[in-house]
Formats: structure tokens, sequence, C-alpha cells
């Protein structure tokens, strides 16, 4: 039997296996396809069950959150845990507060996170998490109710040297204190490396609320600068207005690009002047307000209720906002618009094959999540080593550790990608890449 043959009747298993988790497929697929020339070159990949049980989690949690609102009605969702791999450290990986959660979704989230944890170079596994509860419109007596439920089951799975969650969609700062402090609670004792995205005042580290959106952009003027050109004047687009997409625009100003577009799940503001940071900030940080509101301090700005945000010209496309939220359609648009680079600053943003499969036939540079939105990740490794040795790093230090970081996984991609004849080809530099270095140390703990 063929390589290929191989790889299909196992991702043929994956799918009936896994029934019902189309994101899961997905994400698996992506993985797959870049698979065939490191399998080729070394079939020893294949022994051991090595590829399925890499597909398969090491353990999948499941549990009943039953909460209390303000007016006394009992609510009860359903939390999740997926452990996938921790063959390179403890599993790491985000919780997500949002309607959609389901375990098809954690999982493909969780299988994304074991390749960019491992790209970072920092001894974390991948997992995720999270909970079909709807923060929004939530008060504020209501989300805490809700986050010691959810932690009441939680901290009896996760601890800094078995699974360390952060935030996600849904979970920020004000969250991730909230679980904290049940955790302490329940626990009886202050373990700073259990979570990260914590408040700076208790355990947080620098530069981890910005981290995610600031690693894209660093990864972007990695990109341009390997043709030899920068994000100095650059038109770019950036989807979502939450943390990521938030930051992002920020680095992206700071590096000389011009933001000119962000949106929110009503519709999508175009400022050709580039975003007015402080403004959104307001808006989106503090009011906690919608992208409408913008145009009342930038009345000159332009909105548009629903449609897409990628209908906009613009050199750089960055969706930082959910899962396969550009697909063939409007990836046709921004090409024929004239796009150069597209980075994903969300997990999976991109449909595949149809959207990334657009950007390949037109030479767009195209970099996917597990490579360029890893600097959240990479800084949360950084933050568990300020907590493991009772330390607090400067912002700018532990800006130039996550510069550095994206730089190494840019190079990495690029020259992982040349070596396995695919130059130029980011998804196959970073799946493999990360393939390698998990399976590696797959093989070399045995049969687990």
């Amino acid at each position: 039997m063929s390589t290929r043959d191989r790889i299909a009747e196992i991702y043929e298993q994956v799918k009936a296996r896994n029934a019902g988790e189309p994101e899961f497929h997905q994400a698996a697929a992506e993985v797959f396809e870049s698979l065939h020339v490191v399998l080729e070159r070394h079939p020893r990949y294949f022994e051991a069950g090595l590829i399925e049980r890499l597909t398969e989690p090491e353990r999948q949690i499941i549990f009943r959150v039953p909460w209390i609102d303000d007016q006394g009605n009992v609510h009860v969702n359903r939390g999740f845990r997926v452990q996938y791999n921790s063959v390179l450290g403890p599993y790491k990986g985000g919780l997500r507060f949002h309607p959609s959660v389901n375990l098809g979704i954690v999982k493909f989230l969780g299988f994304e996170q074991i390749f960019k944890n491992a790209l970072t170079g920092l001894p974390i596994g991948g997992g995720k998490g999270g909970s079909d509860f709807d923060p929004k419109g939530r008060s504020e007596q209501e989300i805490m109710r809700f986050c010691q439920s959810f932690m009441t089951e939680l901290h009896r799975h996760i601890g800094e040297y078995t699974d360390v969650p952060a935030g996600d969609i849904g979970v920020g700062g004000r969250e991730i204190g909230y679980l904290f402090g049940q955790y302490k609670r329940l626990t009886n004792s202050y373990e700073s490396g259990v979570l990260t995205g914590k408040g700076l005042t208790w355990g947080g580290s620098q530069v981890r609320r910005e981290a995610t959106g600031y690693g894209v952009a660093y990864f972007v003027a990695e990109m341009a600068k390997s043709v030899n050109s920068s994000l100095e004047g650059r038109k770019v687009v950036v989807s979502g207005s939450g943390n990521v997409a938030i930051y992002a625009i920020e680095k992206v100003h700071q590096l000389g690009g011009i933001a000119i577009a962000c949106s929110d799940s009503s519709g999508y503001i175009v400022d050709q002047n580039g975003i007015d940071l402080e403004l959104l900030k307001e808006i989106k940080e503090v009011q906690r307000g919608r992208i409408s509101e913008y145009l009342d301090e930038r009345p000159d700005a332009q909105y548009f209720p629903g449609g897409s945000i990628w209908d906009v010209p613009c050199d750089v496309a960055i969706p930082c906002a959910t899962q396969n939220e550009l697909d063939e359609t409007a990836a046709k648009t921004l090409v024929n618009n004239g796009v150069r680079v597209v980075a994903e600053g969300a997990n999976m943003p991109t449909t595949h094959p149809g959207g990334i499969a657009v950007f390949r036939e037109a030479g767009v540079a195209f970099a996917p999540g597990k490579a360029a939105n890893a600097g959240g990740v990479a800084t949360s490794a950084l933050e568990m080593q300020q907590n493991a040795s009772r330390d607090s790093w400067h912002f700018d230090y532990t800006d130039e550790r996550l510069a550095g970081i994206m730089r190494d996984i840019h190079q990495n991609c690029v020259d992982t990608a040349a070596e396995y004849g695919k130059p130029g080809d980011y998804i196959h530099g970073a799946n493999i890449a990360g393939f390698v270095k998990v399976a590696d140390a797959m093989f070399a703990l045995g049969v687990i």
C-alpha cells in the first residue's frame, strides 16, 4: 500500500471514530495533507500506531456545570477539557466560553494546539477546553458563579505539572481571576502556574494580553521580510475586535502598517486613515460596546452591518475572529483585490480546502494559525517560567522574547518547507516541523 493510501485509510478511520465532528475532521485533514512527503522519507513514523495515537486524545473530560442566575433560575451547561498530547510537557491550551462549543470544536482546537505548542520550542503539550456557556449579557455575579461551578469540577484534572489552561474566546482576565480564585479555595494552595493569563498583581505576565495579536503581527513582518519587503505603509484588514484583533492592530501600527478595518458579530468598520486604536479599546475593552459606536467619534469612517469584511481591498489580511470565517468566496474577493499576505490570528479561520486552495493557486503567502498565532501560548509558557522561578519580567524584555520566538517559528517553517521540497509553503513547513518534533518524542517515550 502506498503512503498516500495508508494516510487516506487512517483519515477514514479518524472520521468514523469521530462522527459528527466536522471541524476536527478538517483539522486532521489539513495536517495529514502535509505528511505525505515526510512519511515517504521516514516510513518509521507509521510504526507502533504513531499516527493513530497522535489523533486520539490521551483523555477527554465532559462534565455538567450547574449555576444559578440573578433571578434564581438554575441553568445547566456542559464543560469540556480535552487533554490531547503531553509528550512534550503538561497539556497547555485555552478555555473557550461560547454557545458553539462542543466536543468536536474542542478536539479540533486541542489537535491544532499540539503542533502550535511544539513550534514554540517550549516544553508544553497540547490541550483545550471550555463550555457552551455564553457570557454575553450576563452580569458579573452570574459569570463569577458560572466560573466557580466550572472550576469545581475542572480542578480535579489540572495542575502546574499536569494541565495548564489559559483564556480563549469568552475567557479573559476577569474569568481567569474567578477560575483561579475557586481553584485556590478548593485546593488550599497558591499554585500560580496552574492557569495563565492572570492579572499582573497576582502572578500574571507582562505582554500576555497582547501576545497573540503582537505575535501574528511579528510573523507577518517576517513574511514580508523574507521577500525583501516590509509592513511599512501596507493596508491591513483585521477581522474581529477582541483581544487578538486589538493587539494585532496595535503592533501592525507600531511596525509601520495601516490597519483600516475590523469587525464584530454585528458588522464591520472601515477607516482609511487607520483605525483609532484608543477609541477601539474604549469601546471594546471598557464599554463592551458594539463596533458601530466607532462612528460616533469618527464620522468619516464607514460602518457596514453584516456583510463580509473581506470585501475591503488590502495588502494584508489577518483573520482574528473565529474558525471558518474566511471561505472560498471571500478568499477569491481578497485575491481579486490584490491581497499578498494572509496570516491566521484565530484558530483555523480559513476553510480547508476551499479558502486555502484559492490562496495557494494565486501565490498568496499564507500562514496557518498553528504558526502565526502561536505568540499567545508562547507567552503563556513564559508566564509559567516566571511563576516557577517566583520572578516577574519587564514588558520590553518579555516582548523581545516573544518577537524572538515568532522569528524562530517563521524560520523553522521556511527551512522545513524547503527541506521537504515545498519552498515558501508555510502550511507544510508548520505541519511537518511540529509533527516531527512530537513524533520523535513519542517514539522516545514508547507506546503509551
